[in-house]
This record gives C-alpha cells, sequence and structure tokens, in this order.
C-alpha cells in the first residue's frame, strides 16, 4: 500500500508497464500499487477499474507506485475509463479533508465517486433516419407526419418521433418495418441551458453595488478570498452574490452553491432563472439515479456551469471551479453527523484556497466563527444593514408568558390569538413557529407516569396524530398508540404532553373555525418539488396560515407575511450544547426576519418565560452586536471556538460493557498537558442512539494547538475492542 500524496502542477504520464499508486473508494487510508496495462498509459486522476482480491473495483490513479511491491505480486489495472479525469485540485481537497477529520482517504474519495454509472459514457440508444430512396408503401397521415418530420432532419429516437409527430410508437415501427426509417446508435446528450450572463439585473442600492463590485473583482483577479455579506433579512444579499456569478460565467468558469436545505431551493431557483434565464444543476438526494448520473458527468466536463446543492455537492469533480457561495452560512445543516464528519462551510474554504479561488458566505446571522475572522480581518465583511426597496425589518415584542398565559390546555397567550385573527381579517398572512413536528412531545399514563421510550434510542415517542403512530425521530422506530397503558393496564389513561405543530393546527380551528391553514414540516416537506407547492400555494393566497418548524425559518419571502408568531420562544436554551444562545438567537432572529418582507409592515410575537434572557433582550432590541460582544467574551474566557479547539470522540457499540471498557481505555491512555484538558469518559446526552450505547470524551485545547497528531497518537497507544466504534468529530458542531 503507498502513502505518496498526488503532488500539484502538470498530470504525469504513466507508459505501459510502469507502477501506479490507485486510491480506492473504500474506508482504507492509503493507495494500492498496480502496474499500467500493456495496452494503454495513464495519468494522474484517471478513472480505472482493477482488481481487488477477486473482485473488480473502480478507482482514481494518485500518482507514482511506491515501489516498494514485488513485482510477481502486482496486479495490472484492467482498464481506463471513459472519463474526465479528477482534478487534481480534487485530489489535494480529498486529501486535505482525509487528514483534517482524521477519516480514511479512501471515504473522502467515495463521496467524489458517489455515482458509480457516471464514470463510463452514456450508454447509445437506437434512433431513426429517413431512408435516402422512399420504398412504395401505404401512406396514413400519421405516417405522412413522421416522414416529413424525418426529411433531412437529425436521428430520433422512437418516443422523440411520436411525441413530435403526435402518433404512435407503433406508427414509427411500422416505418421501419416497411424500409421507410433506418436504425442508428444515437449517443444521448442531456440539454444543457446556459444562464446568460448578459441578462440585465436589478438596479441595486449604495451598498449592494459596492459589495458586488468587489465579488466581481475578486472573480475577474482569479485569487484566493473569503467575502462576508452580512445582511439583514431582505437586503439583497442573494441579488448581490449574482453579480459575482454573472463574472464567473463570462469568463466560462463554473460557480459552486450550496444552500443548508434542498426545501429551500423553490424560491431560490424562481430568482436564478428569472435572472439568468435558465435553470442550474442541482444536486441533493431527492435525485432520481438517472438525473444524479447526468449531473455528476456535465460537471465533470465542464458543461454544468452553476450547480446549486446540498452540503455533498462541495465534493463534485468541477472541472473549472472559479467560484464558492455558501448561503445562509451559519446553518448547522453544513455540518455532516454520519459518516466522513465535515463540516461543508469550512471546507468550502479549504477547497476555495486550493483552487486559488474566491468564496462567498452569505448570511443575516452569520456564525461567531465568521464574524471573529470578518473583524480579524481574515475575511472581507460587506455590511447590508436595511432592507432592499424600502422595505422596513418587523416590530418585535415579547409575550411574557407568566404574566400573560394562554387558558389552560391551550398553547396561543390572548395577545397571539387577537393578533392572528387581526391579521387574517386584514387579508394578510401569518407564520407560526415551532420547531417541534409531530402532535405532542411525550405521551404518558395519567395513572402510573408510564412514558413511552424508544427501546433503540434515549429519546420519548413523539405522537403524530395524523399519521395514526408514536414515532422516534432519530431512528424511525414507531407504533400505534396503544389503547391502554402496556405498564399499569389502566384504559383511556394515555395523554399528550405538550404542543407539536399538529396540536397547534387543532386549537387554531377552533380559534378561527374557517381558516386556510397548512403544516410545513419535514414529515411533509421532503422534496424540492412538495417545497415548490408549498410556496406556490402561499404566493397565491391560497394559505392564510403556516404552522411551520425550522424548515420556514429562512429563504422565503412572502410579501403578505406580515405576522409571524413564536410559540415557544425559549425552546432552544434548554440543554448544556455551548451553542445554545448563539443558535436561538440565529433561529429566532432568521424567522423574525420572514415577517414585513413587502410594502406591509410586519410584526413579531415571542412567546417565552425568560425575557430577561440576554438572547431574547438582543432580539427585543434588536442589538444583535451587543448579544455577540456578550458571547464573545463568554466563549474567550471558556476558552471555546472560535477561541480554543475541541474534538469529541464517541465510543458505540451494541453491548454496553465493551463500549465502557473501550472508553475507559480512551482516558487511560489521554493525553495530557497544560494546554489542553480530556473531559470523560460520560454517558452522551443520547446514551442509546439506534441501538448503540454511546459514551463521549472530549478533547478541549488553545486555539494554537494542532489536534490531528495528538488524536492519531491518542488512538494508536489505544486497544481495541471488538464490535466498538469510535467517531472521532474534529470541531464539533452538536453534542447529543
Amino acid at each position: 500500500m503507498s502513502e505518496k500524496p498526488s503532488t500539484p502542477g502538470d498530470p504525469i504520464r504513466y507508459p505501459p508497464g510502469s507502477r501506479v499508486a490507485v486510491q480506492l473508494p473504500l474506508p482504507i487510508g492509503g493507495a494500492y500499487d498496480y502496474r499500467v496495462n500493456a495496452q494503454f498509459s495513464l495519468t494522474d486522476g484517471d478513472f480505472v477499474k482493477v482488481p481487488l482480491g477477486p473482485r473488480i473495483t473502480h478507482g482514481v490513479v494518485w500518482g507514482p507506485a511506491a515501489g516498494d511491491v514485488d513485482e510477481n505480486k502486482l496486479k495490472d489495472v484492467i482498464s481506463r475509463l471513459d472519463c474526465p479525469p479528477l482534478p487534481a485540485v480534487s485530489r489535494r481537497f480529498i486529501d486535505w479533508t482525509a487528514n483534517y477529520t482524521l477519516q480514511a482517504k479512501g471515504s473522502v474519495l467515495k463521496m467524489a465517486m458517489s455515482v458509480r454509472d457516471a464514470l463510463d459514457p452514456p450508454k447509445p440508444v437506437t434512433a431513426y433516419l429517413r431512408t435516402a430512396e422512399q420504398p412504395d408503401i401505404r401512406l396514413t397521415p400519421a405516417r405522412i407526419r413522421i416522414l416529413r418530420l424525418m426529411d433531412g432532419g437529425p436521428p430520433r429516437t422512437t418516443t422523440e418521433i411520436a411525441r413530435e409527430a403526435a402518433t404512435s410508437p407503433g406508427v414509427v415501427k411500422g416505418l421501419y418495418d416497411a424500409g421507410a426509417l433506418v436504425k442508428v446508435s444515437l449517443i444521448p446528450e442531456p440539454t444543457v441551458f446556459i444562464p446568460d450572463a448578459n441578462r440585465p439585473g436589478p438596479i441595486l442600492s449604495d451598498k449592494q453595488f459596492t459589495a458586488a463590485g468587489h465579488l466581481v473583482d475578486a472573480v475577474v483577479k482569479n485569487q484566493f478570498s473569503v467575502s462576508l455579506l452580512d445582511g439583514v433579512p431582505g437586503s439583497g444579499k442573494t441579488e448581490v452574490y449574482f453579480e459575482a456569478i454573472t463574472a464567473a460565467l463570462r469568463r466560462d468558469g463554473q460557480t459552486l452553491v450550496l444552500l443548508p436545505e434542498i426545501a429551500l431551493s423553490a424560491q431560490w431557483l424562481a430568482r436564478f432563472r428569472a435572472r439568468f434565464g435558465a435553470d442550474p444543476a442541482v444536486w441533493h438526494s431527492d435525485l432520481t439515479m438517472a438525473q444524479r448520473r447526468t449531473t455528476w458527468r456535465l460537471v465533470a466536463e465542464g458543461r454544468a456551469r452553476v450547480v446549486v446543492g446540498a452540503r455533498s455537492a462541495l465534493f463534485l469533480p468541477f472541472r473549472q471551479l472559479d467560484l464558492i457561495v455558501i448561503d445562509e452560512e451559519h446553518d448547522g445543516a453544513f455540518k455532516q453527523e454520519d459518516g466522513v464528519i465535515y463540516n461543508a462551510r469550512d471546507m468550502a474554504v479549504v477547497r476555495a484556497r486550493l483552487g486559488k479561488i474566491p468564496i462567498v458566505l452569505a448570511s443575516a446571522t452569520p456564525s461567531l466563527e465568521t464574524v471573529v475572522n470578518a473583524t480579524t480581518g481574515r475575511y472581507r465583511l460587506f455590511d447590508l444593514p436595511v432592507r432592499h426597496a424600502g422595505a422596513q425589518l418587523p416590530n418585535i415584542k415579547a409575550v411574557d408568558m407568566l404574566k400573560d398565559p394562554p387558558p389552560r390546555g391551550r398553547w396561543l397567550s390572548p395577545a397571539l390569538a387577537d393578533a392572528i385573527t387581526q391579521t387574517i381579517g386584514a387579508g394578510e398572512q401569518v407564520l407560526l413557529f415551532l420547531n417541534r413536528r409531530g402532535y405532542a412531545p411525550l405521551t404518558l399514563c395519567r395513572t402510573c407516569g408510564h412514558r413511552f421510550q424508544c427501546p433503540r434510542c434515549t429519546a420519548w415517542l413523539v405522537e403524530h396524530r395524523l399519521a395514526g403512530r408514536l414515532q422516534c425521530h432519530h431512528c424511525g422506530f414507531h407504533i400505534s398508540p396503544p389503547q391502554c397503558c402496556p405498564e399499569c393496564k389502566s384504559e383511556n389513561s394515555l395523554v399528550a404532553c405538550g404542543p407539536g405543530v399538529e396540536r397547534l393546527a387543532e386549537e387554531l380551528e377552533t380559534l378561527v373555525p374557517d381558516i386556510r391553514m397548512t403544516i410545513a414540516a419535514s414529515d411533509n416537506i421532503q422534496s424540492p418539488k412538495a417545497a415548490a407547492e408549498l410556496v406556490r400555494r402561499i404566493e397565491a393566497h391560497e394559505v392564510d396560515l403556516i404552522i411551520g418548524t425550522q424548515i420556514v425559518a429562512k429563504g422565503y419571502h412572502f410579501p403578505l407575511l406580515t405576522l409571524v408568531g413564536v410559540i415557544d420562544a425559549d425552546l432552544g436554551l434548554q440543554g448544556g450544547d455551548p451553542r445554545a444562545a448563539e443558535r436561538t438567537f440565529q433561529l429566532l432572529y432568521q424567522v423574525a426576519g420572514r415577517a414585513g418582507r413587502g410594502d406591509k409592515p410586519g410584526r413579531v410575537l415571542l412567546q417565552t418565560y425568560l425575557q430577561q434572557h440576554p438572547v431574547m433582550q438582543a432580539l427585543l432590541s434588536g442589538d444583535r452586536n451587543a448579544f455577540i460582544e456578550t458571547e464573545t467574551k463568554a466563549r474567550r474566557e471558556s476558552m471555546m471556538p472560535p477561541f480554543g479547539r475541541l474534538v469529541s470522540l464517541i465510543v458505540s457499540g451494541t453491548h454496553e460493557t465493551s463500549v465502557d471498557q473501550a472508553a475507559q481505555a480512551l482516558a487511560r491512555t489521554a493525553p495530557s498537558g497544560k494546554t489542553l484538558q480530556v473531559l470523560g469518559p460520560a454517558p452522551a446526552p443520547f446514551a442509546l442512539l439506534r441501538g448503540r450505547h454511546r459514551r463521549r470524551l472530549l478533547l478541549k485545547t488553545n486555539r494554537e494547538t494542532a489536534v490531528q497528531p495528538l488524536v492519531r497518537q491518542w488512538l494508536a497507544r489505544t486497544p481495541r475492542f471488538k464490535k466498538v466504534r469510535i467517531q472521532v468529530d474534529i470541531d464539533p458542531m452538536s453534542f447529543f
């Protein structure tokens, strides 16, 4: 096995008989040595087919072989695949990501080779041409339409001919059998619509124009830089970075735009289409395999000029990437928690640096890490403090639930209930935000107190009354609601505790009987198509009130939406997450920003029991800078990120005793020093998740310490336990 990394510069050509290192998309660290087949030569980045034991697999030429494998044991590369090679910058990015995250290089490569079928060119399809000489056949109206269509035209498939000639496929086959058409093989070419960089954009404000000018200049200079667009909701951040995309299009380069949620793409795509006259390529988990294959290939060939996607789009094999944009850069959805654990925002900055290209981070509530980088000069800051076209920021008020509580068994305070009826009566729209899916977060027995818990997770079963089940939101386990308590056998003793979006909808039907209402949560908005339909209904004013979870907290623009009500503003402040205050502020600020984005003023009501909390005070006063200063001071004093480094180690397995033994072994071999501290082991907040017992250790150190060598040495001197997995999370974002 070779550990020699790829090197920048022109690709090396390896003649027949020479040795190469081939990296495989498997959970292994280094590449394997192979001999180049006598029938061809290879270059760095070529996709190849190679033997691996008794099977055949695919890989990438990663550089020259290490040369330490006996000639008799060396196997030949079977073939070179007909696919553009993996660019050198992509290979360097995979190397860097693997080293930083302490993941196997092959596991990272697998993300770049996620569509195996795309490595081969499209299979030819059967098409038809009209013969030079017309045979003596019976002509029907349908046959005449086909022959006129095919006269001097390009080859067409059966489906295309039948559709364009308004006839059936059987007529096409009949003409072929009669000798009027001849079969040809045709390589299908996907239709590619190139965004038009010459279409005029909207008139920008002075601050927008200045920011856009700097971003365009960064693209034209083709140099690495990081720019932060820090603008209030509705300030036109998207239109600013659209100008940078225009500059990249004029250079014939490619642009990658990352969005945190695919549900956000509906309105974004409509705005892009209106600006550039064409759709971008899209990349997310909801695509069919055929769509993923086509997009991957178009990106590799350089024909997909703008790609918008989820975090995994970062590992697509861009041929000429000139610009990266991270919209809603603060969002936690950019962190991948399973498999290869990485933060797409941070890795995107690395990808830009390696490619020597600019990257734009956009947010109304930038993460503290990004704010610190901007204030210290590492990132360039562009501030957009006002809404575009004169729209005003909403008026935010608190509803003190200690002084103005809802009636017993209800969740809407009198103040919010009155505001809802007034707003809907005025012909405007309302958004109620509650970050709890389902009907109720907990079901218990009022007789014995039994609580319904997931048998595979440390989590309560959430009641989904519309679906008729109790469900775990972590592993998917679900049961039908029983008629009696399984513990004490009491009948009709089960009671729902707390509100979810479904329960809130039930209350609103009582408050406003004829209300046109919809629920927007991940249970029913699971694809861009579903999100687009939701947007259409709201924009067409087919909906008066939206009850939503965080899926509607950001990115949307509805001119008639003038009231936002937050049902439980304190919800995110619970637990021991060191970023709880920051995340709560970001989420509530973003959801508040949905109100009053059109001509009519907006207002926001926060139902809270903690009105004096710094998060609530910052929201009510509109003084975001004061909150940032307070949060910055607290993080600096406790040496928490971005002023310190954290590494989380999660030990998990199906046997609790083995997990505890492995965790204790890690504790005994933990590194020590003046600038670092190891906490744990302790049960993770979710001590049982998907049937696996979990223990956590946390390494905490100063910003200057290189944690990767420390953790590598730590793991190397710790004995391994069978069927126990140690998951390393560099710079953890969550602590579940």
